[in-house]
């Protein structure tokens, strides 16, 4: 099925006319009425819409350019595609890439030909671009060079991967954020007032906010949801009210609280605490009190490289491929694949050395001068450089004996002794310890004075 979340509005198609947009019905959802008819009604993405920035001045100055609208989901893509063929009077075309095919591109270049001879023009929206592939991107390529249409694509996945260079170069990729706290907050306030119901409290508007996790259509679904829930004579909607209603779909589990921390923590340290049995019961408390997958994803990535490292550099690869395997399959399929990844990391072997050599060589950078770049280290394009001496005694590792220049410095004068990185004596930095040992052993005989 087509990701439905995306968006927080209904595919419109204006009238050849200027005729002002339909007013949604009163029975319709409540994220159907809160539909924006205005640019200046849309919520967030202040990067793109603010004054000055490249969606307000499209739409200020009449240029309606292809494009590619990157961003999770329930932020709002659709929505501006659709802002963008109302205000220049545009056949609004939409196609599915999850259930379109090139039988509808087809289609939409026929209606887009036809209401050309009339003098209009048309914007074909594909949701989900991503899922076409190369030949059905392709088939937009000719019909988007003549002008026949303007071309937006909408992705949660980054365009430069998923979207065909030939495509990506004919359209301007615009990157939309989730909403932040201060959105979702006026949107709960939006849909209270547009419902009538109880006044909800400032503590469980934060609640419900944090619950959407920047997902527009999310937090007003939610918003319906709790107030049709709520019995006659309510005085007011707090967190308890909230439970009730929700239920299981709030559980316990406070995102962005204190609760929220404290389990994402007790994951970490049971994961570098190669307890495997925890580490796999608190990813399931995680998931159960709907956290994104897609954040904890993150964070095992970030825990392959903060408490594995070269340990065991297959770890991260793993993270990755976690990450990757649970945005094709989704809740609850990919979620085995969590599983497997937080496994595997907490009984890899452990090592921060990359880790704390990174920090300490962050600290050095942030309060040392400048140093210098040794002269046999510089590049020496030109006749000049190389008469002062740019690149002259390098000696090129390939070219000596087992591939090691024995006794050449590359750190600056001054900081030629320092080591930062000092592999632990676990898994594969237990070798890399030997190995630069011995390097540096070759390094300290080929540095003796000789007699």
């Amino acid at each position: 099925m087509p990701d439905t979340t995306e968006s927080l509005f209904p595919e419109i198609s204006p009238a050849p006319s200027a005729a002002p947009p339909v007013v949604p019905a009163a029975g319709q959802p409540l994220a159907e009425r809160l539909r924006p008819t205005r640019l200046d009604e849309v919520i967030g993405q202040r990067q793109l819409l603010g004054p000055g920035m490249p969606l307000r001045v499209a739409f200020e100055s009449g240029r309606l350019h292809s494009m590619i609208l990157w961003g999770p989901p329930g932020v709002g893509k659709t929505t501006l595609a659709r802002l963008m063929a109302q205000a220049f009077d545009a056949q609004f075309i939409t196609i599915s890439a999850v259930l379109g095919g090139v039988k509808d591109i087809r289609e939409a270049v026929e209606r887009a030909q036809a209401v050309a001879a009339q003098g209009r023009r048309t914007v074909v929206f594909v949701d989900e671009v991503h899922r076409f592939n190369k030949a059905q991107q392709d088939a937009f390529l000719p019909h988007v060079e003549a002008g026949l249409f303007t071309f937006i694509g909408a992705t949660t996945e980054n365009p430069s991967f998923e979207v065909n260079s030939a495509l990506l170069s004919r359209a301007t990729a615009h990157v939309l954020k989730s909403l932040d706290e201060a959105d979702l907050l006026a949107l709960v306030e939006r849909g209270q007032q547009t419902l009538q119901g109880p006044p909800i409290t400032p503590a469980a508007a934060k609640r419900l906010a944090a619950y959407a996790d920047g997902d527009a259509r999310r937090l007003l679904n939610a918003v319906e949801s709790v107030i049709s829930l709520s019995p006659p004579g309510t005085p007011q909607i707090d967190e308890a009210v909230l439970e009730r209603a929700l239920g299981e779909q709030l559980r316990r589990y406070d995102k962005g609280g204190e609760q929220f921390y404290d389990v994402i923590s007790a994951l970490h340290k049971s994961v570098r605490g190669s307890d495997p049995d925890a580490a796999l019961y608190w990813l399931v408390r995680m998931l159960d009190g709907g956290v994104d997958a897609r954040y904890i994803t993150r964070r095992l990535i970030r825990m392959a490289s903060e408490d594995i490292g070269l340990a065991d550099p297959r770890a991260l690869r793993l993270a990755l491929d976690a990450a990757e395997t649970y945005e094709r399959l989704g809740s609850p399929e990919g979620e085995l694949t969590l599983a497997q990844a937080v496994v595997y990391l907490a009984v890899a072997p452990k090592s921060n050395a990359v880790y704390s050599a990174y920090n300490r060589v962050r600290a050095l950078v942030k309060q040392d001068a400048s140093r210098p770049v040794p002269l046999h280290l510089r590049n020496a394009p030109t006749k000049l450089m190389g008469e002062l001496g740019y690149g002259r005694e390098y000696r090129y590792a390939h070219d000596e004996p087992g591939g090691f220049a024995a006794g050449v410095h590359y750190l600056p004068e001054g900081l030629q002794e320092q080591r930062f990185y000092e592999p632990v004596g676990r898994g594969l930095e237990l070798r890399i310890g030997e190995k630069l040992a011995e390097l540096r052993r070759l390094n300290e005989a080929a540095r003796e004075p000789s007699d």
